[in-house]
């Protein structure tokens, strides 16, 4: 029952009294003239009755109404007093009158004792001053809302971050009459918002780029280490497509990681992508799904490594690996080939001096023979110079003479339509090597620039002094902290597509047409230049050019090596044991060595070399000596002659490259190595300089 219902019933049970009074009174004047007054008596009781029962129906009423109010009190006891946050009541100046039991548990005390005390008392004294305007923003404003205090007592036994809302109360004359606060202890928060710190100042240390994106590719969350990899920074990149910031056109392998992670909730391969610079980068790229609360995708959480150092460094040591295959296949090869040229070689040179009088017929048919064999030869040590030790003549080269031979070679030989550019840094200095060799890769560079611009074009050949440091040789395989003269020729050609550039450097790989191009000439190169202590680097656009960077170890301050020639002049009869199991190399040299007044004894394998020598061991002055024979090889046979006499004088022949036979000789005294093959000059004047 309401108020109002409750006055209204006290109303009109005063009336009913009332109207009972004035039937009494009438009653009392009739009462002697008749019976009416028994009945407005009994009417009057009627009326009583029904009064006194609607008072005990409001009485009832009241009853239950107090024991809802007692209820509803005890109910808010009991959410003030165990409510999880504390709850103080003040006055105006801040004097507690109420407290929760929540309150006295985070103060540590009990709750009766709150009860008069200030709150000030709780404040650290460092934020009294904060709490002093607290305070006034309370009575200027009604309200504060999540404010931190430190909450200190006793001496430091109660010391806790708090957050602190609080409203003030107006009574009825609209002034403050009470405050009333709610704090809670947040030293969780700060714990975890601590570790926060720790693991955010953790992402931005690392080196890899840590990236959140929505759905639709927008970037979330972008860290330092994205800034440092990629260039933009967080401002330019969040709210940004990731695909459109970091790919310049969309890679089906995009689509296929995302789909990939939205089906399987995650998804890790290698991506190509670019810097604010445009700078082609490699990445490890690891992408997770990230889940809400009630486990629907919400984002995804993408981890990038860069990779491209690590992929540079695999594709060159690759790249030696292959080389050193195919270099072993290839002195295999070049071994019997050599065999081969031999006594080709030596027959074109030895029928002219055995019938002088040849007609000129004869002599031209004889000349070919042996320019055909010597470029038989040379395309073998073409072959073997990517190869472990191929011979060379190493001398002090002048780098910036040898650009000039091949500029003089170009500029004779090269369509006019090519313009010719030649830039030398001066005192470059020279490098230690094969003048040959050095002509041999600068002219296949330039063929192959020209080959690369058959409309016409720019071939730029520069040089100039570079020194390679630290950082620079680390990314580098074959690259040392030195000094180095860099030779780079340049055209405006129609490029290098990007999926083959890293095939170029293998052996027999050409992209010319059929009797265009043996794709040696780049292999060779690379072999050569390595040989060297150098290194090669190559960047190329398809329909702008192509650019070769070759690094020779520069020579400071080294001079020139003076080859002496030995002229050619006929023995005295000395006898030679030569030994080798191709029949034709034996009676070839045999044959020449005869023609020039020596006398020679041949065998085709290390058991008749022995059993000869041992029978003419005080007459034999020299042993031509193949290294690998059957039976028994020649190192052995070698050792076992120097056995018989440690005096004699031993040659070492193979068809193998002069490094790779030094190792078969290894740990055996020889005089001397001749390499197959080998021309009549080359032979007499070795046989000259052992004897003289």
């Amino acid at each position: 029952m309401t108020k109002e219902n409750f006055k209204q019933a006290i109303v009109e049970a005063h009336q009913r009294l009332e109207k009972l009074l004035q039937l009494a009174s009438l009653a009392m004047e009739q009462s002697i003239e008749s019976d009416y007054p028994i009945e407005l008596l009994q009417q009057a009781i009627a009326e009583i009755s029904i009064s006194l029962e609607e008072l005990h129906q409001q009485n009832e009423e009241l009853i239950a109404t107090r024991h809802l109010v007692e209820a509803e009190r005890q109910r808010y006891y009991d959410l003030f007093n165990f409510a999880p946050d504390g709850y103080l009541v003040t006055d105006g100046a801040g004097i507690i009158q109420e407290a929760n039991h929540a309150a006295a548990n985070l103060l540590n005390v009990r709750q009766s004792y709150l009860i008069g005390k200030p709150i000030a008392v709780y404040v650290h004294q460092t934020e009294r001053q904060k709490f002093r305007q607290i305070m006034l923003q309370l009575q200027q404003q009604g309200q504060v809302k999540r404010e931190e205090l430190r909450i200190y007592h006793n001496e430091g036994s109660l010391d806790f971050p708090a957050e602190l809302t609080a409203i003030a109360v107006e009574d009825n004359q609209g002034k403050t009459g009470n405050l009333r606060w709610l704090f809670r202890d947040i030293s969780d928060r700060h714990q975890t918002q601590q570790k926060i710190r720790e693991q955010a100042a953790l992402l931005d240390i690392t080196t890899d780029a840590m990236i959140v994106q929505d759905l639709h590719n927008q970037i979330l969350f972008w860290n330092q280490g994205a800034e440092k990899m990629y260039g933009w920074q967080v401002q330019e990149a969040e709210g940004n497509n990731a695909w459109e910031l970091l790919s310049q056109e969309t890679s089906p392998l995009l689509s296929e990681a995302l789909k990939t992670v939205l089906e399987r909730g995650m998804w890790q391969g290698e991506l190509r992508k670019f810097t604010k610079n445009g700078d082609e980068l490699i990445i490890a790229s690891r992408w997770t799904l990230m889940l809400d609360a009630a486990g629907l995708p919400k984002s995804i959480l993408i981890l990038d490594t860069d990779i491209t150092e690590k992929k540079q460094l695999e594709t060159q040591l690759l790249r030696s690996q292959r080389l050193e295959s195919l270099g072993t296949l290839a002195s295999g090869i070049a071994h019997d080939l050599n065999n081969i040229l031999t006594p080709i070689m030596g027959i074109s040179q030895l029928l002219p001096l055995k019938y002088p009088y040849l007609d000129d017929l004869s002599l031209q048919m004889l000349n070919i023979l042996e320019s055909n064999a010597k470029r038989g030869s040379d395309l073998v040590r073409q072959i073997l110079s990517f190869t472990r030790g191929s011979e060379k003549q190493t001398t002090i080269v002048q780098v910036s003479q040898v650009i000039e031979d091949i500029k003089q070679i170009v500029q004779q030989t090269f369509p006019k339509f090519i313009d010719i550019n030649v830039d030398i840094t001066p005192d470059i200095g020279v490098v230690f090597g094969d003048s040959t060799e050095l002509h041999q890769v600068l002219t296949n560079l330039a063929i192959n620039a020209r080959d690369a611009m058959p409309n016409g074009g720019q071939l730029c050949i520069s040089a100039t002094k570079v020194l390679i440091d630290q950082n620079y040789a680390r990314m580098h395989i074959g690259a040392t902290v030195n000094s180095y003269v860099k030779i780079t020729v340049t055209d405006t050609g129609v490029g290098i597509n990007s999926e083959i550039i890293d095939r170029i450097f293998d052996p027999f790989f050409t992209t010319k047409g059929v009797g265009k191009g043996t794709g040696l000439g780049l292999s060779i190169l690379m072999g050569i230049v390595n040989s060297y202590g150098g290194f090669v680097e190559v960047a190329s656009q398809v329909g702008i050019g192509t650019k070769f960077q070759v690094y020779l170890p520069n020579q400071e301050g080294s001079t020139s090596q003076v080859v002496d020639e030995v002229k050619l002049s006929t023995g005295q009869g000395e006898l030679i044991l030569v030994v080798d199991d191709e029949v034709a190399i034996t009676e070839i040299t045999k044959t020449t060595l005869e023609i020039y007044n020596y006398r020679v004894l041949t065998a085709q394998n290390g058991i008749e070399a022995l059993a000869l020598y041992t029978q003419h061991q005080d007459e034999i002055r020299l042993v031509l000596m193949d290294i690998m024979m059957p039976s028994i090889n020649g190192k052995t046979a070698i050792r076992t002659l120097q056995t018989i006499n440690p005096q004699v004088p031993i040659v070492a022949m193979s068809g193998l490259a002069t490094a790779e036979a030094l190792v078969q000789t290894t740990g055996v005294a020889i005089q001397g190595f001749l390499a197959k093959p080998f021309s009549t000059e080359q032979l007499l004047n070795f046989v000259q300089k052992i004897f003289s």
